[in-house]
């Protein structure tokens, strides 16, 4: 027989997908698969952790090495993180915090928050072999596909690490436009990547970072103060001729909107706390779950997310925040208020975000 009529030999990943698919359900696959290789799965996002490194006094970032079923990002997003603790799947959602790399490789910073089962976990407990799950990559806070003009950075806390990625990916261009960061945290202890931010900052001319603290006023290599408008006349006199992005709690992105929206050449931002519920109201009303036949008694005023998670159930969910979709699911029936907004939807909805809307009538879902 001759080469051309010598039948091609799948590689043996792809023959055991085929076999997965024919003989296994996807579970029991991923099960039988990782018994060979930590991260084969049918189809499931998973990632092995290769590295972590401390950033700060309660922050690390985790070096992750994902199979072949993770689809990319773009500096700037986030994606969920999923890990088993004491038996039970527990979902955050963290922003990427490298660049896209030629290794394949992804990194996330993650502050241990008190409290927080899963962010502690990955500070404290887990550690390089560890598999974690992925999430796709989601959020519309990102670069420009062109490069072009001058662009203000502004982050407080945890903010910095959406930030930290599109610096780098800007970085690995040689900083094609001028880039100004101003990053705020609390304490210098905080602080994350200071020393490569200000390496970089002393190599490109094109890029400046100001630090500035709001509590600890002994740091001497630091300023001080919050953010207002002052401050930001200082630190961007030519913000009439900047594009402005923003991260932090609600609160800073909301002040950082109020004095740079009108005046920056476009404001983009992003908030990794919720903005205060409004409008809370009193009393409770039917949930009836149509999956289940089961009917709960729920607050109104309060997100469906933590009610259902009062009552024992465990819907799947993210960032908690209405960004990444993981709770949604359809409404057959009655009247929501989203929290944030004030909004009331009374038309039935094929995908209600749980985490950002409570009950406003009695309610059918489908769960």
């Amino acid at each position: 027989m001759n080469a051309a009529a010598t039948p091609r030999i799948a590689p043996r990943r792809h023959l055991f997908k085929r076999l997965g698919r024919v003989l296994l359900a996807p579970d029991a696959f991923d099960f039988w698969a990782s018994r060979l290789n930590s991260t084969w799965s049918l189809d499931r996002p998973l990632a092995r952790i290769v590295a972590r490194t401390p950033e700060s006094s309660d922050t690390c970032t985790l070096l992750l090495q994902p199979n072949r079923h993770w689809r990319g990002f773009r500096a700037g997003q986030h994606l969920n993180i999923s890990a088993e603790i004491d038996g039970t799947r527990v979902t955050r959602s963290y922003s990427l915090s490298d660049a896209p790399r030629a290794d394949g490789r992804i990194a996330i910073t993650v502050k241990a928050i008190p409290g927080g089962r899963l962010s502690q976990h990955l500070c404290h407990v887990a550690k390089p072999g560890d598999v974690l799950t992925l999430g796709p990559a989601f959020g519309e806070m990102t670069l420009p596909e062109r490069a072009e003009g001058a662009w203000l950075f502004l982050a407080a806390g945890s903010g910095i690490t959406p930030m930290m990625a599109m610096i780098r990916a800007q970085a690995v261009q040689g900083m094609p436009m001028p880039i100004a960061l101003v990053y705020w945290a609390r304490t210098r202890s905080e602080l994350c990547f200071v020393e490569e931010l200000r390496a970089l900052a002393a190599r490109q001319a094109n890029f400046r970072v100001d630090v500035v603290l709001t509590r600890d006023a002994d740091a001497a290599d630091c300023r001080h103060g919050r953010i207002d408008a002052s401050l930001l006349s200082a630190f961007a006199p030519d913000l009439h001729q900047r594009r402005v992005f923003a991260c932090g709690p609600d609160g800073f992105v909301a002040a950082a909107r109020a004095l740079a929206a009108e005046r920056a050449v476009a404001f983009h931002a992003e908030a990794f706390t919720p903005p205060p519920q409004i409008d809370i109201e009193g009393g409770s009303v039917q949930l009836t779950l149509a999956a289940s036949n089961r009917v709960l008694t729920v607050p109104r005023g309060e997100s469906l997310l933590t009610a259902l998670e009062a009552a024992g159930l465990k819907p799947a969910s993210g960032c908690r925040m209405g960004i990444c979709n993981t709770c949604a699911c359809g409404k057959r029936a009655g009247s929501t208020r989203h929290l944030h907004t004030g909004d009331v939807e009374h038309e039935p909805v094929s995908a209600l975000r749980l985490c950002v809307n409570s009950a406003r009538s009695d309610l059918v879902l489908d769960l």
